[in-house]
């Protein structure tokens, strides 16, 4: 049986047993076409393309969502002009936020995409990062639960509001960082006390080399897992993922071939899928496989917010 085929016959099992917190954010994202990226005092023409609501936390949620899988949202929502176009959003698809509105207006991204599909951003932040451990402490944790922590929201200070949140919690939970392209600007500190956690970190080709992590891969890999006892998840697109959690789980996880029309939202969707994986208590090997499923089938079209439901996804596995 293919790959594809076994993961297919999978999807019955995918029943949620474990609570999923997702800590994130809800931004607007202006999506725009250019032909590069414009040089220091240059002019380029961009074709502007779209305008979504997205952001790591709202694109995990809505790929949960989307799979019939609840969970726990924990995003900072303000009462701005821009808060209000995601509010409606999250209502119109059934999407519940679990803290209350704060002072203050949702951020917005620019994404610009190149010819190839690889994206790049320019952020503007509003009240994504206002974290406090008063407004953490607001969540209702349960035990055996999985939290899923972007890393676009390790800034100072509320990096060390979360961090402390997290060490604090005294219940059994398993907490998976993915640090984002702004992993060069998370703390030392922070980033050690994560580890500290035994987090489950995962990462791309780009991310992976900032870690220390690059060829070969699964030495690399083996090394830096070890090292700071935490299981290693490296994407590297359309050469699959290979994971390192201990000396007798560790390998490769097939891709799925598909022709790449945008990386957006690619890295939220396959979190989306290892947290629903992890939570019907899938071993880790079977989770990443669910990601790279469910990535492949966001790359294939345009923008972020575009994971697959169940249906969706079983014909996209069919074609594989």
């Amino acid at each position: 049986m293919t790959v594809a085929g076994t993961l297919h016959g999978k999807l019955n099992t995918l029943i949620p047993d474990k609570t999923i917190c997702v800590l994130g954010a809800a931004v607007i994202d202006q999506i725009m076409e250019v032909p590069t990226l414009p040089k220091r005092g240059g002019d380029i023409e961009a074709r502007n393309r779209q305008t979504n609501i997205g952001g790591c936390g709202l694109n995990i949620s809505s790929a949960l969502h989307r799979l019939k899988i609840p969970s726990l949202n924990a995003f900072l929502i303000g009462n701005g002009m821009g808060t209000n176009r995601i509010s409606n959003y999250l209502q119109s698809r059934g999407i519940d936020v679990h803290l209350p509105k704060i002072d203050g207006d949702n951020s917005w991204c620019l994404a610009l995409v190149e010819p190839d599909g690889e994206r790049s951003f320019i952020t503007v932040t509003g009240v994504e990062n206002n974290w406090t451990q008063a407004i953490l402490c607001q969540l209702d944790i349960q035990p055996n639960s999985l939290i899923y922590l972007s890393g676009y929201q390790l800034v100072p200070t509320a990096d060390e509001a979360i961090v402390s949140w997290l060490e604090s919690i005294d219940q059994a939970v398993e907490v998976i960082v993915d640090f984002g392209p702004r992993i060069e600007q998370v703390r030392p500190d922070i980033m050690a006390r994560l580890f500290a956690l035994n987090s489950i970190v995962t990462v791309n080709r780009d991310e992976a080399r900032i870690l220390g992590i690059d060829r070969p891969v699964e030495e690399a890999a083996k090394n830096w897992s070890i090292r700071h006892n935490c299981p290693l998840i490296v994407r590297l697109d359309k050469d699959g993922a290979f994971f390192y959690q201990s000396e007798q789980n560790n390998g490769w996880v097939e891709p799925y071939a598909v022709d790449v029309k945008d990386t957006i939202g690619a890295g939220d969707s396959h979190a989306g899928g290892l947290l629903a994986g992890l939570s019907a208590n899938w071993n880790l090997i079977d989770a990443i496989r669910l990601g790279n499923a469910i990535a492949s089938y966001v790359v294939e079209r345009t923008g972020g917010d575009c994971s697959p439901n169940l249906e969706a996804l079983h014909r996209h596995l069919c074609e594989r």
